[in-house]
This record gives C-alpha cells, sequence and structure tokens, in this order.
C-alpha cells in the first residue's frame, strides 16, 4: 500500500528533503518511530480520499492518523512542500515540458467548515465560510504557484503575489526564468491598474474586458487553469477545507501540485 501511495519516483525525490530526526536516546529509546515514507503515504491517503485524520486504516497505510498529521505539520513548517514543487518545475523545463510564455491565473470558491485564517463569507455560497484557491498555470496546465485566500478576497488581488510565487525556475542554461511572456484572465482581472504593473514587469495583459460581449477567443488558452482546477479537486481533501490552519491546506495544496508536476514529467520521459 505505501509504494501505492507513495511511487519511488516521487520518494526519490521528497526524501533529500525531509527534515533530519533527531537521534534516539540510548537509554529508555521508547517505541521505533514511523517511518517517514510511511507517514507520507498516510498524508498522501488522507490527500485522495479526503477521510478525517483519525479514520485513517492504520492496518493499511502503516501508521495513525495523527502520526501522519503530525509529520504534515512538521514538515510544512520546514518549507519542504514549496521546495518539492520547484525541484519538479525544474525537471519539466529541463525536460522540455514546461511553456512559460503564456500563462493563465483565476480563482475557485471551496466551503470551510472549520473556520480559522483566510475564511470568509463566499458570495457564490450565499454567504457561508469559505476559501478561496488561486492558481497561476503555464501554457499547459502546469501549475506555477499557488495560494489560499478567505471565500471575500477578490481573484485580482492574487495576481501579483502568485506572480511574485512562481520560483525562479532553472533546468536549462542562462538564467532562471519566473515570470512569463503573456497573461491571459478572465474579466475579474480587468483593472487597468494591473494591466500597467503587468506591463512593467514586461508581461503582456491579456485579459477579457468587462461589459464586452463573450467570444473574445481568450478562452481557447485560458481554458486549461479550469482543467487544472478539476485535477486539484480530484483530490478529495481539496474540495471542502477542513483545516483550520491555513498553512496546513496550503502544504497539501502545493503537495498535490507537485503530483500533477511528476504525473506530467512521467509523459515527458
Amino acid at each position: 500500500m505505501t509504494t501505492d501511495l507513495v511511487p519511488d519516483e516521487l520518494w526519490e525525490r521528497i526524501a533529500p528533503l525531509l527534515p533530519k530526526r533527531p537521534a534516539r536516546r540510548k537509554r529508555h529509546p521508547g517505541r521505533l518511530p514511523v517511518s517517514d515514507r510511511v507517514a507520507l503515504a498516510g498524508i498522501i491517503y488522507v490527500l485522495r480520499k479526503g477521510v478525517a485524520w483519525r479514520d485513517v486504516p492504520s492496518e493499511v497505510v502503516g501508521c495513525s492518523g495523527v502520526t501522519a498529521w503530525r509529520r504534515l505539520r512538521d514538515w510544512t513548517e520546514a518549507g519542504v512542500w514549496p521546495r518539492l514543487h520547484e525541484a519538479l518545475l525544474t525537471e519539466l523545463r529541463a525536460a522540455g515540458s514546461l511553456d512559460m510564455d503564456d500563462a493563465a491565473i483565476d480563482g475557485s470558491h471551496i466551503r470551510a467548515l472549520k473556520g480559522g485564517p483566510h475564511v470568509g463569507p463566499s458570495p457564490v455560497d450565499r454567504g457561508r465560510p469559505g476559501s478561496k484557491h488561486h492558481v497561476i498555470v503555464d501554457r499547459l496546465g502546469t501549475p506555477l504557484a499557488v495560494s489560499l485566500t478567505g471565500g471575500n478576497r477578490h481573484d485580482v488581488t492574487q495576481l501579483i503575489p502568485l506572480l511574485n510565487a512562481i520560483p525562479r525556475i532553472r533546468g536549462r542554461r542562462g538564467r532562471p526564468r519566473n515570470r512569463p511572456k503573456r497573461l491571459f484572465a478572465d474579466r475579474g482581472y480587468d483593472y487597468d491598474k494591473y494591466r500597467r504593473l503587468l506591463r512593467q514587469r514586461g508581461i503582456k495583459p491579456l485579459i477579457a474586458r468587462r461589459g464586452v460581449v463573450h467570444g473574445s477567443g481568450l478562452g481557447r488558452t485560458r481554458w486549461v487553469v479550469e482543467r487544472t482546477f478539476a485535477w486539484l479537486h480530484q483530490f478529495k481533501r481539496l474540495r471542502i477545507r477542513y483545516e483550520r490552519r491555513a498553512d496546513l491546506h496550503q502544504g497539501l495544496l502545493e503537495l498535490a501540485c507537485s503530483i500533477i508536476c511528476l504525473r506530467r514529467l512521467r509523459r515527458s520521459f
């Protein structure tokens, strides 16, 4: 079960990024700790199945949900997930499977059942508590950066933060790449202020205009971001936010993005 949830390709990339565990005491060492690979399997089990941490079947996964949650907390605080995502983006660029000339950005609402930071009344869910996933993708739908905000935050407020969150992606000779040439977005981003900010960064804004009839043609390129949300929400734990801690939900988002990148990398072999 562990190798099914954590294939060798994923484990080989994440193992060097995990923080070292403290040495065991020589006297009264206690029980042996669960291996990191088994704990990662428990995290991915929850991410895929959407079950509560207490309902993780230890006889199937190999560890309890509490153990998996603690490792998620520790690895999130250690910054493991952004580094894993960046490493996989670098591999994709080296393989010629990352097209950053064009990028698309959008946001998606989810319910937040337990409250916590980055939660607000959702305007598309009768004011119920909710959060939003914001993602920027390349021309092929590969997630470059992802963020979490309250459900009442406007999409455009995350445009510049998401651009700033794109890592400096290496993988080819020359300077690392961290910004697209063109950015596609829907009418929610139709503000002249942000068009100016994009142009100052050398990015051509291709944003639909409000009050104009549909049929601008931007959807032929922008649709990939909607597909990426479909990929993300195949991980059932991301369809509804159960974590009160925003950093843990953000960590699960980044882990899901890394798994999507790994799937795309497999196709490039």
